[in-house]
């Protein structure tokens, strides 16, 4: 190797060091830091060393402020924000200073007394806002929105029937009826289908100034640091509690969607962790590992737990041929570690543990 040539792969050896360290020891703001995602994503950046500055809608909430500070490196590399979605530019400050934002937080009910009509357009607004503030800090090279499947149906615009695939480029229809919906699940598809857009469109206004991803992530399955078992993995579990409301969640997400795309808790906080690590990435990115039916969760069940007694109307199965081309996460080279039947089998572990299941 000649002079020239050790040079250069010293200097390459350098350039690749430096920006490994200044992955490790990246300001992060995490919103919704006390939800089931967002503490799961504040632990496992606290671990790998970064800064972090986590948001909450209370901080006298002893029991979410306890949650965070019991994680190691709390102490010396964790700052909690009060900052809620009605008053957006509360989350300014938590912003200020930051490289990398993750906005996880959604809210979840209406709040009366504020500006806005419905929680719509709370979510829409604070979206809105929430990119502004990255804009003005001058720090945050990157915005990362934890979107949701249910803005990417496969549904035809005219209601007949459904798409033979479901990818990046479906958009949830808002003007059609959807079977097992409900006032809660229809304000919260609307809200989180608006609010992606609203986002997304960031790209196209700052002169590329801040990158703007979004991971539209499925039903999210697997253990909590929480004190409760997590809305989502009760919808998981709902044909072996047979409890109405969330099963009817779960069907009309299988209605939504043709089937029902399921991811890890561990692989949502790594493809997080994985689009604040690329050099440079935006757009819109599918995150799911599994695309099923729900009779095919409660086989999985009913062969693998006897204990518990499924109605024969969730083992039932109702064929739909829609391929899941949601791929372009893999493509950049991200790896899934949880498969369809870790995801469900840590979903009955997470819930033993809290008490919610008896045979």
């Amino acid at each position: 190797m000649g002079t020239r040539e050790r040079v250069r792969t010293q200097w390459l050896k350098i350039v690749a060091l430096r920006f490994a360290m200044e992955k490790r020891c990246s300001k992060v703001c995490v919103t919704g830091g006390a939800g089931y995602l967002g503490s799961f994503l504040v632990k496992k950046l606290l671990e790998g060393g970064h800064i972090v500055h986590a948001t909450l809608r209370n901080l006298e909430d002893q029991s979410k402020v306890g949650l965070l500070r019991s994680f190691p490196n709390a102490d010396t590399r964790l700052e909690l924000f009060e900052a809620d979605l009605y008053k957006p530019e509360e989350f300014e400050k938590a912003i200020e200073g930051c490289e990398f934002v993750f906005h996880v937080a959604t809210p979840w009910y209406h709040s009366e007394g504020y500006v806005y009509n419905n929680r719509v357009e709370a979510t829409v607004a604070a979206t809105k806002s929430i990119a502004v503030s990255c804009m003005k800090s001058g720090t945050v090279r990157r915005l990362i929105y934890t979107a949701s499947v249910v803005a990417a149906s496969p549904l035809k615009d005219d209601g007949t029937g459904y798409k033979g695939f479901m990818d990046e480029t479906c958009w949830t229809p808002l003007d059609i009826s959807i079977a097992y919906s409900n006032d809660f699940v229809k304000g919260y598809t609307e809200s989180k289908t608006l609010a992606e857009k609203e986002i997304l469109s960031t790209n196209n206004d700052n002169d590329g100034e801040l990158e703007v991803v979004t991971l539209p992530c499925g039903l999210v399955g697997g253990d909590t640091y929480l004190s409760y078992t997590p809305l989502s993995v009760s919808v998981i579990l709902s044909q072996i509690t047979d409890s109405a409301n969330e099963y009817q969640s779960l069907k009309f997400l299988e209605e939504l969607l043709g089937k029902v795309p399921l991811v890890h808790i561990e692989d949502v906080c790594e493809a997080h962790i994985f689009c604040m690590n690329e050099r440079s990435i935006t757009g819109r990115f599918l995150c799911a590992s599994s695309y099923v039916s729900s009779a095919e969760i409660a086989n999985h069940y009913h062969k693998n737990y006897p204990e518990f007694h499924l109605k024969q109307e969730y083992l039932d199965e109702t064929k739909r041929d829609i391929d899941w081309r949601g791929t372009k996460l893999t493509e950049r080279g991200f790896t899934y570690k949880y498969d369809t039947k870790k995801i469900l089998d840590d979903c009955i572990t997470c819930a033993r543990k809290m008490g919610d299941l008896q045979p």
